[in-house]
Protein backbone atom coordinates (compact mmCIF):
# COMPACT_ATOMS: atom_id res chain seq x y z
CA UNK A 1 0.00 0.00 0.00
CA UNK A 2 1.31 3.30 -1.01
CA UNK A 3 2.00 5.83 2.05
CA UNK A 4 1.26 9.43 0.98
CA UNK A 5 2.59 10.91 4.30
CA UNK A 6 6.15 9.89 3.07
CA UNK A 7 5.79 12.58 0.22
CA UNK A 8 4.72 15.18 3.26
CA UNK A 9 6.29 18.42 3.21
CA UNK A 10 4.56 19.77 6.63
CA UNK A 11 3.11 23.24 6.44
CA UNK A 12 5.89 25.13 4.68
CA UNK A 13 5.56 24.35 1.05
CA UNK A 14 8.25 26.45 0.04
CA UNK A 15 11.36 28.55 0.73
CA UNK A 16 10.94 31.67 -1.81
CA UNK A 17 12.59 34.83 -0.73
CA UNK A 18 15.87 36.32 1.30
CA UNK A 19 15.61 39.60 1.94
CA UNK A 20 18.37 42.42 2.87
CA UNK A 21 19.09 45.73 2.68
CA UNK A 22 22.19 46.94 0.91
CA UNK A 23 23.73 50.34 0.79
CA UNK A 24 24.84 50.43 -3.25
CA UNK A 25 22.64 49.15 -6.11
CA UNK A 26 25.77 49.08 -8.29
CA UNK A 27 28.07 47.03 -6.61
CA UNK A 28 24.97 44.68 -5.79
CA UNK A 29 24.13 44.55 -9.60
CA UNK A 30 27.94 44.07 -10.15
CA UNK A 31 27.96 41.20 -7.37
CA UNK A 32 24.74 39.53 -8.16
CA UNK A 33 24.12 39.67 -11.82
CA UNK A 34 27.87 39.68 -13.31
CA UNK A 35 29.25 37.65 -10.59
CA UNK A 36 27.41 35.44 -9.51
CA UNK A 37 24.96 35.07 -13.13
CA UNK A 38 22.19 35.69 -11.69
CA UNK A 39 19.47 37.45 -13.32
CA UNK A 40 17.63 40.87 -11.93
CA UNK A 41 13.67 40.90 -12.14
CA UNK A 42 12.60 42.96 -14.94
CA UNK A 43 9.41 43.60 -13.96
CA UNK A 44 9.41 44.15 -10.86
CA UNK A 45 10.95 46.84 -8.94
CA UNK A 46 12.93 48.12 -11.91
CA UNK A 47 14.22 51.73 -9.87
CA UNK A 48 17.20 52.18 -8.50
CA UNK A 49 15.82 52.25 -4.38
CA UNK A 50 15.01 47.84 -4.53
CA UNK A 51 16.09 44.72 -6.31
CA UNK A 52 14.76 41.76 -7.05
CA UNK A 53 16.96 38.92 -8.14
CA UNK A 54 15.79 35.52 -9.19
CA UNK A 55 17.78 32.86 -7.88
CA UNK A 56 15.40 29.90 -10.06
CA UNK A 57 12.22 29.62 -8.58
CA UNK A 58 13.66 32.08 -5.12
CA UNK A 59 14.03 35.65 -5.16
CA UNK A 60 16.48 38.22 -3.37
CA UNK A 61 14.53 41.46 -2.44
CA UNK A 62 17.36 44.21 -1.73
CA UNK A 63 16.14 47.62 -0.49
CA UNK A 64 18.60 50.57 -0.40
CA UNK A 65 19.68 50.86 3.45
CA UNK A 66 22.60 50.24 6.11
CA UNK A 67 23.81 46.69 4.85
CA UNK A 68 21.79 43.73 6.32
CA UNK A 69 24.40 40.66 7.14
CA UNK A 70 22.25 37.09 7.90
CA UNK A 71 24.23 35.42 10.61
CA UNK A 72 24.70 31.94 8.85
CA UNK A 73 25.21 30.78 5.07
CA UNK A 74 22.65 30.72 1.67
CA UNK A 75 23.23 27.74 0.10
CA UNK A 76 22.77 27.83 -3.51
CA UNK A 77 22.57 25.07 -6.72
CA UNK A 78 24.03 26.62 -9.79
CA UNK A 79 24.71 24.85 -12.70
CA UNK A 80 27.97 25.53 -13.67
CA UNK A 81 30.33 26.23 -11.04
CA UNK A 82 33.89 26.62 -13.72
CA UNK A 83 31.46 29.24 -15.11
CA UNK A 84 30.79 30.56 -11.71
CA UNK A 85 34.81 30.34 -10.60
CA UNK A 86 35.56 32.26 -13.98
CA UNK A 87 32.98 35.14 -13.63
CA UNK A 88 33.94 35.61 -9.39
CA UNK A 89 37.97 35.61 -10.65
CA UNK A 90 37.19 38.22 -13.53
CA UNK A 91 34.78 40.60 -11.04
CA UNK A 92 37.56 40.96 -8.35
CA UNK A 93 38.71 44.45 -9.66
CA UNK A 94 35.03 45.93 -9.86
CA UNK A 95 34.26 44.32 -5.93
CA UNK A 96 37.59 45.80 -4.51
CA UNK A 97 37.35 47.77 -1.46
CA UNK A 98 34.53 45.31 -0.43
CA UNK A 99 34.02 42.51 1.73
CA UNK A 100 33.74 40.01 -0.89
CA UNK A 101 35.61 37.24 -1.60
CA UNK A 102 35.81 33.80 -2.68
CA UNK A 103 37.41 30.49 -2.58
CA UNK A 104 37.04 27.04 -4.16
CA UNK A 105 35.98 24.09 -1.53
CA UNK A 106 36.21 20.50 -1.81
CA UNK A 107 32.36 19.97 -2.71
CA UNK A 108 31.41 24.05 -3.32
CA UNK A 109 32.54 27.49 -3.87
CA UNK A 110 32.11 29.47 -0.74
CA UNK A 111 31.79 33.41 -1.47
CA UNK A 112 31.26 36.33 0.33
CA UNK A 113 28.99 39.34 -0.80
CA UNK A 114 30.43 42.77 -0.79
CA UNK A 115 28.80 43.54 2.87
CA UNK A 116 29.86 40.35 4.65
CA UNK A 117 27.06 37.45 3.90
CA UNK A 118 28.31 34.17 3.04
CA UNK A 119 26.90 31.80 0.45
CA UNK A 120 27.69 28.45 -0.72
CA UNK A 121 27.40 27.97 -4.15
CA UNK A 122 26.69 23.92 -5.16
CA UNK A 123 26.14 21.53 -8.37
CA UNK A 124 22.89 20.13 -8.92
CA UNK A 125 23.02 17.00 -7.16
CA UNK A 126 20.20 13.67 -5.57
CA UNK A 127 20.84 15.82 -2.46
CA UNK A 128 19.07 18.78 -4.22
CA UNK A 129 16.23 16.82 -5.70
CA UNK A 130 15.55 18.25 -9.41
CA UNK A 131 17.08 21.84 -8.58
CA UNK A 132 19.44 22.96 -10.87
CA UNK A 133 19.32 26.83 -10.10
CA UNK A 134 18.02 28.09 -6.30
CA UNK A 135 18.18 28.33 -3.01
CA UNK A 136 18.25 24.53 -1.28
CA UNK A 137 19.01 25.95 2.36
CA UNK A 138 19.83 28.89 5.03
CA UNK A 139 21.85 28.01 7.65
CA UNK A 140 21.39 30.30 10.70
CA UNK A 141 24.64 30.45 13.14
CA UNK A 142 22.23 30.35 16.40
CA UNK A 143 23.42 30.19 20.47
CA UNK A 144 24.73 27.32 22.12
CA UNK A 145 21.63 24.71 23.09
CA UNK A 146 19.08 26.14 21.35
CA UNK A 147 18.98 23.86 18.44
CA UNK A 148 16.04 21.31 20.16
CA UNK A 149 14.02 23.93 21.17
CA UNK A 150 14.35 25.54 17.18
CA UNK A 151 13.20 22.29 15.71
CA UNK A 152 10.39 21.72 18.88
CA UNK A 153 9.24 25.19 17.78
CA UNK A 154 8.75 25.15 14.12
CA UNK A 155 7.10 21.45 14.24
CA UNK A 156 4.89 22.94 16.88
CA UNK A 157 3.77 25.73 15.91
CA UNK A 158 4.54 25.92 12.20
CA UNK A 159 3.69 22.01 11.75
CA UNK A 160 6.92 21.43 9.73
CA UNK A 161 9.12 18.39 9.89
CA UNK A 162 12.43 18.96 12.12
CA UNK A 163 15.10 16.65 13.01
CA UNK A 164 18.38 17.44 15.53
CA UNK A 165 21.88 16.03 14.92
CA UNK A 166 24.19 15.46 17.38
CA UNK A 167 27.15 14.82 14.56
CA UNK A 168 29.74 16.94 16.13
CA UNK A 169 27.82 20.29 16.69
CA UNK A 170 24.19 19.78 17.46
CA UNK A 171 22.34 21.42 14.83
CA UNK A 172 18.40 21.73 13.90
CA UNK A 173 17.32 21.25 10.23
CA UNK A 174 13.87 22.16 9.50
CA UNK A 175 11.97 21.39 6.41
CA UNK A 176 10.54 24.41 4.48
CA UNK A 177 9.87 22.64 1.22
CA UNK A 178 10.93 19.80 -0.94
CA UNK A 179 14.32 19.50 -0.67
CA UNK A 180 14.86 22.93 1.15
CA UNK A 181 15.62 23.47 4.17
CA UNK A 182 16.94 25.89 7.35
Amino acid sequence: MFDRSAEDIGNILLLEHVNVKIPDQVVATNFYVTALGLTRDPYIMTGTENMWINAGQQQFHMPTGKPEVLRGTIGFVIPDLEGLKTRLMSSREKLGGTKFNCAAEDKYISVTCPWGNRMRFHAPGPEFGDMTLGVPYVEFDVRPNTAVGIAKFYQTAMGAPGTVSFNGNVAAKVQVGAKQHL
